[in-house]
């Protein structure tokens, strides 16, 4: 299958939708399919031999962070091009409703198209406003998926129609296989996430780190991800950032070692999570998991059977939870066993199968490229996948 994929953000400013995107990609590829990706990357950029660069991106701010997007008459040039070479058989667009790429992809393609949603954004008023413009976008779309309840919600809604839930995809095995790191072993509490990015939550952690270390002087914090280290620290008095260690950014594997590595794996998050891909990560790290009540983590947790729950922004509650789970070494290897059975779910290999028959209902119901007219038949347009 001929297969081609519009990721809306920068490939080079990694997230949890290049992720997914990448992985996805991968996944197919190794599976013996042709699979291109378009994406905004400066035309310099090393990038892998199965993407294809739009261009460069501005940033924008979006859904609670800043996105960098690729929009204009250069862009929408390019995707004509990628469209009318790549000659495929699915179009999976993501994040159709982005000022971006994949909505350039969704006016321009003629054919069988596949859309993924991964905004949870109950209030979205930029995506009310842009209602009108997507909707001729929308009815081309022949399949809906959603990475969670929270996403098809959003979708429903603020856009109508409605979407078949597939999770975001893991190689469980790349980090169930990844060795400890020595130098972040011992008593240590693990973050990953962009530091500056208020709804990430590190300064709810930081804020709880006092608290946490009068039970435990001995833990150490550590903090990997982009960001103004100082900026983040600049209010700890300094025998509690001295317990503090920033990574700046970790590549995969380090990031594998990581989660293996720490006693603690605190996701604090305030808002805007669809998902929690770095959840699943740690799970399949076996780390036991901290997380905020965020409806998507609580979903992606079993319910706090897979890790354990927080209130969201509540520093106090934090502390308390980190303390008595520090205190039960039994605990955390509860949890490391219930994570390490329930994030099977969320493997590469039932993922991508879900994907794959998908892409294979609509192309069954389509028939022909993207170079094609659609031919939709009335049962499609009722299918599950719509």
């Amino acid at each position: 299958m001929r297969i081609g994929i519009v990721c809306p953000y920068d490939w080079d400013v990694p997230g949890g939708v290049q992720f997914h995107i990448r992985d996805l990609a991968e996944h197919l590829i190794d599976l013996g399919h042709k699979v291109s990706v378009l994406a905004p990357a400066d035309d310099d950029s090393r990038l892998p031999s199965y993407v294809v660069s739009a261009g460069r991106s501005v940033a924008v701010p979006y859904n609670g962070s800043v996105a960098r997007l690729s929009f204009g008459i250069i862009s929408a040039t390019r995707v004509r091009r990628w469209l009318r070479d790549g000659e495929f058989d699915i179009l999976h667009v993501h994040e159709p409703a982005s000022p971006s790429l994949s909505m350039l992809a969704g006016w321009a393609a003629t054919g069988p198209m596949v859309a993924t949603f991964h905004t949870s954004n109950p209030r979205s008023r930029v995506m009310i406003a842009a209602s009108p413009i997507l909707q001729p976008i929308f009815e081309k779309i022949s399949a809906r998926v959603a990475v969670s309840e929270y996403a098809r919600r959003t979708l429903v809604e603020h856009l109508g129609g409605d979407a078949v839930v597939i999770p975001n995809g893991v190689d469980v095995g790349f980090f169930a296989g990844a060795e400890p790191e020595p130098r972040w072993t011992g008593r240590t509490i693990g973050f990953i996430g962009r530091i500056n990015e208020p709804r990430k939550g590190l300064p709810v952690l930081l804020a709880a780190l006092p608290q946490i270390l009068a039970a435990h002087p001995d833990v150490r914090l550590l903090v990997a991800g982009k960001g103004d280290e100082e900026e983040a620290a600049a209010a700890l008095a300094p025998e509690v950032r001295d317990r503090v260690e920033f990574l700046g950014m970790v590549s995969d594997e380090e990031k594998a070692r990581l989660l293996r590595s720490v006693d603690l794996y605190v996701a604090p998050n305030t808002g805007g999570e669809s998902f929690g891909i770095i959840l699943v990560e740690a799970m399949s790290a076996a780390a036991a998991v901290l997380a905020s009540d965020l409806d998507a983590f609580a979903q992606v947790l079993d319910g706090g059977r897979a890790g354990e729950l927080f209130p969201v922004g509540d520093a106090a509650a934090l502390a308390r939870a980190a303390v008595r789970l520090l205190d039960d070494p039994a605990r955390l290897a509860q949890l490391r066993t219930a994570a390490a059975n329930h994030v099977t779910r969320f493997d590469w290999s039932v993922v991508g199968a879900d994907i794959l028959a998908v892409y294979e209902t609509v192309a069954d119901g389509m028939g022909g490229t993207l170079g094609a007219a659609p031919k939709v038949r009335e049962d499609d347009r009722n299918s599950r996948f719509t």
